[in-house]
């Protein structure tokens, strides 16, 4: 996939430097010098310069290749001057304050681009090119939904008419709402009332799909003569207004070759659109955003603002604010205490000073580098919208008309000499001064809505230097720019730090934050006492760690605390409610468990903590029996000796227990009874679980009037990815229950595994043990905080069960093993990090289980290959290392044959799951990997899903 950026000129040399985004993958662009080429022109333009830079054969065959995204950011930004410079798409972003994983340093593009990668990935192979628009902010609160076969398809939401009056609108019939019947510019109210008699509407986002037809159909109409596109400017046209228009079953417009292409809507359902295209946008959207979420469940940072409306960013501010300041943004600036703001500024670039000022209501100011010594300062209006001519009385400038702001200052004769006709966005307004020359007091006469005559002032700006706001784009240093901007920021980062208890600070991207610490040389905050906030804590040690590693310093001792924090946040419950076994077995019974194992389908890693517990996790998984018996057991029976014997019939070994410090053991994981050791203690056999207290095991043992004898058989290879160490653990916890008197119920069980396993220092998630204490196919999803206790939704079993389908499953054991344990760490210290790169991919990953649910729940075959596809493409999103090159031998080998596969587990494990394209494919599969076996220890195992998950019974 490759991205195309669309910015004012000036802007692309310095886009990757700014963004920090790879110039392998992001083409940068502007349109052509002096001419308007519109939307439509624009996305001819850049796809041709683009194919002229890389040389690839024809331009039609170059289409077809590959996907790409072009993102169009290179408009005047009339509206929002103080981020004309760059181009909307890199003005900078605050961190929300509901989200976990941003960045200080990011830009609307960092917050655009993930959605419309997720729409290319999901598009229909020939729809392969999409178009945005680089001025809004587009979230989907569901997953991406199916999206059609056409040659154009458009995304649009359900929003009131006044919203849509605004923007392009798409017209739908009630018997086909994915069919575009006619799409409008702008339409009236009165004229959206009208239609919704007969009509759905959906407001157009700005993100279309296109195939190559529809873009060299677009070429065309912007002027390209057929192939021949080499240094070829386009004429002006315009995607939506004059393309758009002609579109549909119905169209206003008459063009027969845009009305011959299939066009669809997407409803982009429980999505949000959010418009940056002006200054108030810029406050009320981020406004709007900052309050999408209000559990304060969710909300880290303490802090509230004397007005939610005031926003802060990459700035050094002392103005103490209250209730009455609204509608404020400072970013990239220096405001001392000696400021007196009121409502609506836009206050961008200011540097360091001294002075005094007051600023009226609506009153903005910009400072805009044209050298390390020039600057010019840009004073305009909160709601000026930057048209309009010298002549026109109406024209708006400072909250007023631009012929009084110029009478109030004796300046109207410098536009004697300039066409009446002028457009605003041309005058010279602006004047440029020397970094020394600034007065505070000509500010203020700037600014003031009533100044007093000043012939001083009026003479200055006479005969200083100026520019429109159309040559300040062109004419700013973007360095100087950025060198205040990452100075202002890098005092952020020291002040946040020290303020974390109401910053920010800790739900950033700590990975990406640590390199910045390492690059900078910062100093690392002071160290968060763990009884301030154990999460915060916990993020803290692990962000020192991260700041270690990248010196090459020993960080063991912060990541073994950060992970010994989260130990103690799982165990700690099971320490506060201890439990006091009994033995209720007979002398002859025997107590027997025994489990399935479980089939990841989707949703693997989101259980695990701490994910799980700050974002809540959801899977799904099936819960199978291998060649026709649960695989895994145990079996308790009561003894004379006051002893504990432990027995492996896999593993042939035997140990037995007589005091507490050998069932504390079980921290030593290549012991064969690290996990019977630690069921032990949470059965209340080590002092910190047991109500009761006793001196010795061998006390306890007496006291209970009997020993113990715990036989364990685990028959699947070790490393299979079927969940086994887990499911294990949970069936003897299960057995232990029923034999001590525990009274413990599934859900219970689950739990304590996950409690297990912190004992064992091995981690993990709750997936395993609930995928096989539960019988069936499942979604399992928990919420955020500390217990994490899924709810279980049951799917219908028929898919497994089916003949025509069941012989087209295949459970492969490769005979390959990666041990999970050193992975996981890996991807946990992610987690831990707040990385954005492992974030979005689990994120990724719940959205996901959600549609292989629906698959399974429709029944659908096919639908469900292409989800295990995807979770296979998932797992190695997450963990490149997956995929092995012995691994992807076995897959070549069957490619032809098969809908999907995946390993299954956390760690890649043995086991692979196959989805055959139909019997025949089955029966081809089995043959080519049996005469071409990985190892001596390949082979098929059948397997048929569980109706019973855990069982314990007693003879």
């Amino acid at each position: 996939m490759k991205h195309l950026i669309s910015l004012p000129p000036n802007v692309v040399k310095h886009f990757h430097s700014i963004s920090g985004l790879s110039p392998d993958n992001w083409f940068v662009a502007s349109d052509p010098e002096n001419k308007r080429v519109g939307s439509g022109g624009g996305t001819s333009y850049i796809l041709s310069e683009m194919w002229e830079n890389e040389k690839t054969g024809s331009f039609e065959k170059w289409l077809t290749v590959e996907k790409r995204m072009i993102v169009h950011a290179g408009g005047n930004s009339r509206r929002l001057p103080a981020y004309a410079p760059v181009g909307k798409s890199l003005m900078p972003m605050p961190v929300f304050r509901w989200s976990r994983g941003q960045d200080l340093s990011q830009r609307l593009i960092h917050l655009q681009v993930p959605l419309f990668e997720q729409i290319l990935e999901k598009a229909p192979e020939h729809l392969n090119t999409l178009v945005a628009s680089g001025d809004t902010l587009i979230f989907s609160e569901k997953t991406v939904p199916e999206i059609p076969d056409a040659d154009v398809v458009c995304f649009g939401m359900w929003l009131e008419p006044e919203k849509a009056t605004h923007h392009g609108v798409f017209f739908t019939q009630s018997d086909a709402p994915d069919k575009l019947q006619f799409m409008l510019q702008k339409p009236s109210i009165s004229k959206i009332r009208d239609l919704i008699q007969n009509y759905y509407f959906l407001m157009d986002i700005g993100i279309w799909l296109l195939s190559p037809k529809a873009v060299q159909l677009l070429m065309q109409k912007s002027g390209w003569d057929g192939s021949k596109y080499k240094n070829t400017i386009p004429d002006e046209y315009d995607l939506y207004s004059e393309f758009g228009i002609s579109m549909g079953n119905n169209p206003e417009g008459d063009d027969n070759k845009i009305n011959a292409l299939k066009v669809a809507v997407v409803n982009l359902e429980g999505g949000e659109f959010y418009h940056l295209g002006n200054t108030s946008e810029l406050v009320s959207s981020n406004l709007a955003i900052q309050n999408r979420v209000t559990d304060q469940r969710e909300i880290w940072h303490k802090r509230i603002k004397p007005h939610p409306s005031i926003f802060t960013l990459n700035a050094d501010t002392h103005v103490e604010f209250s209730t009455q300041n609204k509608n404020i943004w400072i970013e990239n600036s220096c405001i001392p205490a000696t400021w007196n703001l009121t409502e609506n500024h836009a206050l961008t670039g200011v540097p360091e000073n001294d002075w005094e000022i007051e600023l009226a209501p609506g009153a903005c100011l910009d400072f805009v580098p044209l050298s390390s010594t020039e600057l010019v300062i840009r004073n305009y209006g909160y709601s000026d919208p930057f048209r309009g001519r010298v002549n026109d009385p109406n024209t708006p400038f400072m909250e007023e008309p631009l012929q009084q702001w110029l009478a109030k200052r004796k300046l109207s004769a410098a536009f004697n000499t300039i066409s009446q006709e002028t457009d605003i966005h041309h005058i010279p307004l602006f004047p440029v001064l020397k970094k020394k020359d600034i007065q505070k007091e000509f500010i203020q006469w700037l600014l003031e809505k009533n100044p007093k005559e000043n012939k001083t002032f009026s003479e200055r700006w006479m005969l200083s230097k100026r520019m429109s706001a159309a040559g300040l784009s062109e004419a700013c240093d973007l360095q100087q720019l950025e060198k205040q901007r990452n100075g202002n920021h890098i005092q952020n980062l020291e002040f946040l730090a020290k303020n974390h208890k109401r910053s920010v600070f800790y739900q950033l991207d700590l990975k990406r934050l640590a390199q910045e610490y390492a690059g900078t040389g910062l100093s690392l905050p002071p160290v968060v006492e763990d009884t301030s906030s154990e999460w915060t804590a916990i993020h803290d040690q692990m962000f020192r760690a991260a700041c270690l590693r990248l010196k090459d310093e020993d960080a063991g001792s912060y990541e073994e605390k950060a992970f010994l924090l989260l130990r103690n946040n799982v165990l700690r419950p099971f320490y506060q409610n201890t439990v006091d076994p009994r033995i209720d077995l007979l002398p002859d019974q025997i107590a027997w468990g025994r489990s399935p194992v479980r089939l990841d389908m989707a949703g693997g890693w989101t259980d695990t903590p701490p994910y799980c517990m700050l974002h809540g996790g959801k899977v799904l998984n099936v819960a199978v029996e291998l060649n026709g018996q649960p695989p895994l057991h145990c079996y308790v029976r009561a003894i004379e000796k006051t002893e504990i014997v432990l027995r492996s019939i896999d593993l042939g070994a035997r140990e037995v227990l007589t005091t507490f410090e050998e069932v504390n053991s079980f921290t030593k994981i290549q012991s064969a009874f690290s996990i019977p050791k630690a069921a032990l203690a949470l059965a209340g056999f080590l002092p910190e679980f047991s109500t009761r207290k006793f001196s010795s095991l061998k006390e306890q043992l007496e006291h209970l009037q009997s020993g113990l004898e715990i036989t364990i058989l685990s028959a699947v290879p070790k490393g299979s990815g079927l969940g086994t160490s887990s499911i294990l653990a949970a069936t003897v916890l299960g057995t232990l229950s029923e034999v001590c008197c525990l009274k413990w119920d599934k859900q219970e069980i689950g739990n304590r595994t996950l409690a297990l396993e912190q004992l064992l220092t091995t981690g993990g998630g709750w997936q395993d043990q609930y995928g096989g204490l539960y019988e069936g196919i499942k979604l399992l999803e928990t919420t955020p905080g500390n217990q994490q206790l899924p709810r279980v939704k049951w799917l219908p079993d028929s898919l497994f069960f089916d003949p025509f389908y069941k012989k087209r499953m295949l459970l492969y054991y490769t005979g390959i093993t990666r041990v999970a344990k050193n992975i996981l760490a890996e991807i946990v210290r992610g987690m831990f990090l707040n990385s954005r790169q492992h974030l979005s991919v689990l994120e990724e990953m719940k959205q996901h289980t959600e549609q292989t649910y629906e698959a399974i729940l429709q029944k659908d075959f096919d639908r469900l290959g292409d989800k295990i596809a995807k979770s296979w493409q998932l797992n190695q999103k997450l963990d490149e290392g997956t995929n092995t090159a012995e691994i992807q031998r076995v897959i070549e080998m069957i490619e032809p044959y098969i809908l999907s596969q995946k390993l299954l587990g956390a760690g890649g494990g043995g086991f692979m799951f196959i989805l055959a394209k139909d019997e025949a494919a089955a029966n081809l599969i089995k043959t080519i990997l049996k005469q071409n076996p990985t190892n001596k220890r390949a082979r098929f195992v059948d397997f048929k899903v569980s109706q019973t998950g855990l069982q314990v019974t007693k003879s």
